[in-house]
């Protein structure tokens, strides 16, 4: 089995080949508190944000204000639980998925970790099906999505596989490049926006407002169950505060900004296209030559974003128990990319609603699992975790008042849930309206306080 804590220093050159062992405190060598800024900036300032925000007026019909209040209400919402759990990465000195653990205990977590090896492959494919699309606008279909797809996969891949130094440190720069591009789309597209009027506020069109709100918060909050991944190797002393807002900032600005870019470019007729890729293949057009140039870099953009899910996919694999943590990462996340590969390519003809219904699958898990996640922390822990004892079961807790304020949560979440494959009761009687995560959040949270007092009780631990 491998060893419960890592005392070497684990920013080594070639692959990383620590997994989820707990990093001590005198092994930290990550000292670059800005990191935390801008491996989010980078991972967030790429084309699939844009994709975002424009299905605010053609999918959910909402008007240019309406759009834009959403993305912002929203993002700042769901961007909270990945600011918080980033804090506790230095703290503890574990993964993310490994911290759930002290409220799921050993078998919850392995559940919790199938539900997050579902989402880091999702999102991978959701990803590559962005950048395909846009490779196949920029060769005016020469080069088929499918080739995008592989082609960008292999980029992520290799980053990935050589792991946290390797992410970081691309992260670092990354997002320089895509700020530029992003400024100078603002400006050539931004004379011919038109401000759309929205509905008239009716049950039909609050309904809208909820589920694109459960897309924009699905998408922000998708990174918690990463965050405590890319800041465990920093000093356990690193200021909790500085973490959180430079995290919060790292993803926030610049989700509210492309979402808004998205949603304007659906406004203007002459950049109406069937992807996003084709959208901004217009926009860019006067630029000639230089414009081909900005689409192949927006391609590779998206290589940023894919980078936290197949690496933190790695990690994931090994908190499913002793055997998987016996496997290197790099493995698990070559694995991983294999299947989001085989996922994206039959999917990209159907996108658009495919990815409305993933982001708001992805906001209906983490929601349950961030609240129980963080009333353990403050209600039960009061933020004092037996750290030693993150890999031994038997000094774990239980877990079953987790698992089953997660079932209760799931099943508030299916009472609420609008979907194209289902439409629960209590939605249904609302015409329609989509809170399931809203649901799944409050029965979760009110579950979870009264069953762990009992296992606590039961168990002492």
């Amino acid at each position: 089995m491998a060893t419960d804590t890592v005392d070497t220093p684990v920013m080594e050159q070639g692959i990383e080949t620590h997994g989820i062992e707990r990093v001590s405190p005198q092994a930290r060598t990550h000292v670059r508190i800005i990191d935390n800024f801008t491996m989010w900036l980078s991972a967030n300032l790429v084309l699939s944000t844009v994709a975002l925000g424009a299905l605010a007026i053609p999918l959910f019909k909402l008007g240019f204000w309406q759009g834009i209040a959403i993305i912002v209400v929203f993002n700042l919402l769901g961007v909270l639980p990945v600011a918080f759990f980033s804090t506790l990465g230095p703290k503890l000195g574990l993964r993310q998925m490994t911290i759930t653990r002290f409220s799921f205990g050993w078998l919850g977590t392995i559940i919790m970790a199938l539900f997050n090896i579902a989402a880091c492959i999702g999102w991978s494919a959701v990803n590559v099906i962005v950048g395909g699309q846009l490779v196949q606008a920029l060769s005016h279909g020469a080069v088929p999505a499918w080739a995008g797809i592989l082609i960008i996969a292999v980029l992520t891949t290799v980053v990935s596989i050589y792991g946290y130094k390797y992410v970081h440190r691309y992260e670092r720069y990354a997002w320089i490049p895509m700020a530029l591009i992003f400024i100078l789309l603002m400006v050539l597209a931004g004379p011919h926006v038109v401000v759309v009027p929205g509905p008239a506020l009716n049950l039909g069109t609050l309904a809208s407002l909820i589920s694109f709100g459960g897309a924009i918060y699905g998408f922000a909050t998708g990174w918690s169950s990463y965050a405590a991944d890319y800041n465990v190797n920093q000093p356990e002393e690193t200021s909790a505060a500085r973490i959180f807002w430079l995290t919060f900032l790292g993803v926030t600005i610049p989700c509210i900004v492309l979402e808004i870019l998205g949603l304007c470019l659906t406004t203007v007729s002459a950049y109406r296209a069937a992807s996003t890729g084709d959208s901004l293949a217009l926009v860019l057009k006067p630029l000639g030559g230089l414009g081909t140039v900005i689409l192949a870099l927006l391609a590779l953009s998206v290589v940023a974003n894919n980078i936290p899910n197949d690496y933190s996919l790695g990690l994931t694999m090994q908190v499913l128990g002793h055997a998987f943590q016996r496997v290197n990462r790099a493995i698990w996340t070559l694995i991983g990319a294999v299947i989001y590969v085989l996922i994206a390519i039959p999917s990209v003809n159907s996108f658009s609603e495919t990815l409305d219904n993933f982001l708001l699958l992805i906001a209906y898990w983490l929601g349950p699992w961030c609240i129980i996640l963080i009333l353990e922390h403050f209600v039960f822990r009061k933020g004092n975790y037996n750290i030693d004892d993150w890999n031994t079961r038997s000094k774990l807790p239980v877990g079953w008042a987790a698992i089953a304020s997660m079932f209760l949560g799931l099943i508030g979440v299916w009472l609420g849930a609008s979907q194209y494959l289902f439409t629960g009761p209590i939605a249904r009687s609302l015409g329609g309206m989509d809170i399931g995560f809203e649901l799944g959040v409050v029965i979760a949270a009110v579950a979870y306080l009264i069953l762990r007092r009992i296992e606590l009780k039961q168990t002492g631990r």
